[in-house]
């Protein structure tokens, strides 16, 4: 027991002295670090360049690490970044021997009590002209500062949305020195790309690269050369958002459109249908405008939208003329000859049009189509047959005539009865009259209502025709926008 008390007690101190030990060297780093800063700015100026001679070139390391696409502003054609820079250069004035300062080989002080490079962000869109943040740098004994500042930028960029939603952006982003020119601070890439590594996903936005290029342009203000950086940001949109709320709908209504072609005309509401379906693309092309900078460059769904719009209003055209072919009544003219043929003998059975108020599970088709091709000749025959019966009784009437008046100029006998058939023969003379004029009557009736029936005939094929051209139209728009995209 006294042993184990023994050796907890060992370990205490231990424990307390190294600690003790590790606070008086961080006071005396301390103190060894508060008396080189002393000696390092006692004399320094961070107005002018830190080189000791003037003639000579500068050179600032620089590198972008990109931790975040805040927003991307089409319509404005803004991106708007958070960026982390690290800039590193040597300053001539500010290096010491890390064995006097007891082995101190490095320090943190606020930025702004050194010389700075004033690299800026060329394509900047933002109105705040704010300096950057004032981090401190880390001071190395050989002179080398390192300065990593965050900073979020918004930049111009150029925007092309000819294919949006499956669009493909690169925006730039250029640095350089505002005032030193290329024979004074040289700006040189740390890596030949922007840092990725830090990234935070972005919803709408995938990061395909950040390529980083060195520029040495000579301006018309000036005959030195002024070196910059460039780094493009590859972005490719994430389009499924776009696609289940924009295209999606837009190509299930537009397969309603053809649908109107096979509503009956009595319904009324085939125009109806199409002008739902017309105010309906048009709420969605206006969703798209508000997205997109007014530029020549139309989208590609901006394109299906126009062209859906316009077969719309095309089908809905034609429902309008095939409505008015449909009610043409007994005062139309009758089907011209190539349009019975072409229309109503081959187009009627390639789309299995049947005649009005028939379908395809009609199971008295055959018998009826027997009876319409028998049907005037059966009229035709019982009207002879009427005709011949009712002749007949006019000659039995004209023959008793003849009879009673030989029989009564022979015997002189005038009665009742011969009063009663003369009448019954004039009975008979009118009704053959009125039966003729019935059956002149119901004949006209059938011709006018069997023009009709053939004027709704043609409509109704030409429904079916036009349905099916445009289902394929709508079909092949669908999978050229798709194709596209691809």
């Amino acid at each position: 027991m006294k042993r184990k008390s023994l050796f907890s007690f060992s370990i205490s101190l231990c424990l307390l002295f190294t600690a003790v030990m590790l606070q008086a060297v961080e006071s005396a780093k301390g103190k060894y670090a508060h008396m080189l800063f002393n000696e390092l700015f006692e004399d320094y100026s961070n107005a002018l360049r830190p080189v000791e001679d003037t003639d000579k070139v500068l050179n600032v390391t620089l590198q972008i690490t990109l931790s975040q696409i805040k927003d991307m502003d089409e319509r404005n054609q803004i991106l708007s970044a958070y960026l982390w820079i690290r800039q590193s250069w040597y300053d001539a004035y500010l290096k010491w021997d890390k064995d006097k300062y007891d082995g101190l080989d490095s320090i943190r002080i606020p930025s702004n009590l050194v010389w700075r490079p004033d690299i800026v962000l060329y394509n900047k869109a933002d109105d705040d002209f704010s300096e950057p943040v004032n981090t401190n740098v880390v001071l190395r004994y050989d002179g080398k500062i390192t300065w990593d500042a965050p900073a979020i930028t918004k930049s111009s960029c150029v925007v092309d949305v000819s294919y949006f939603p499956f669009d493909s952006q690169q925006c730039n982003l250029t640095f350089g020195s505002w005032t030193y020119n290329g024979n004074q601070v040289d700006i040189i890439n740390s890596l030949d790309s922007g840092d990725l590594s830090d990234f935070i996903e972005d919803v709408e936005w995938e990061i395909r690269g950040m390529p980083a290029v060195k520029n040495v342009i000579t301006y018309g203000c000036c005959s030195e050369p002024y070196p910059d950086v460039t780094f493009t940001l590859i972005l490719k949109r994430k389009s499924s958002f776009y696609i289940f709320n924009l295209l999606l709908p837009c190509i299930l209504i537009s397969f309603l459109a053809p649908l109107g072609f096979y509503l009956p005309a009595d319904s009324g509401e085939k125009v109806s249908l199409g002008v739902t379906v017309l105010l309906a693309l048009t709420v969605f092309q206006l969703m798209v405008a508000e997205i997109m900078p007014p530029s020549e460059n139309v989208p590609l769904i901006g394109k299906y939208y126009i062209a859906t719009m316009t077969m719309i209003t095309a089908s809905t055209a034609l429902t309008i003329i095939i409505m008015n072919l449909h009610h043409c009544g007994s005062e139309a003219k009758p089907v011209p000859q190539w349009a019975r043929v072409v229309i109503l003998d081959y187009m009627s059975k390639i789309f299995f049009v049947y005649d009005v108020g028939e379908n395809c599970t009609s199971p008295k088709r055959e018998k009826e189509e027997e009876c319409k091709l028998e049907g005037d000749d059966s009229c035709q025959r019982r009207h002879k047959e009427v005709r011949s019966h009712l002749s007949n009784r006019n000659d039995d009437c004209d023959l008793k005539e003849k009879l009673n008046g030989n029989f009564n100029k022979s015997y002189g006998i005038h009665g009742e009865k011969v009063r009663e058939t003369v009448n019954c023969c004039y009975c008979y003379k009118m009704l053959i009259k009125n039966i003729e004029y019935i059956a002149n009557c119901v004949r006209d009736h059938k011709a006018n209502r069997a023009k009709g029936i053939e004027w709704k005939k043609v409509a109704k094929v030409m429904d079916r025709f036009f349905m099916w051209i445009f289902f394929i139209m709508v079909f092949f728009m669908s999978v050229l926008i798709i194709g596209k995209a691809a």
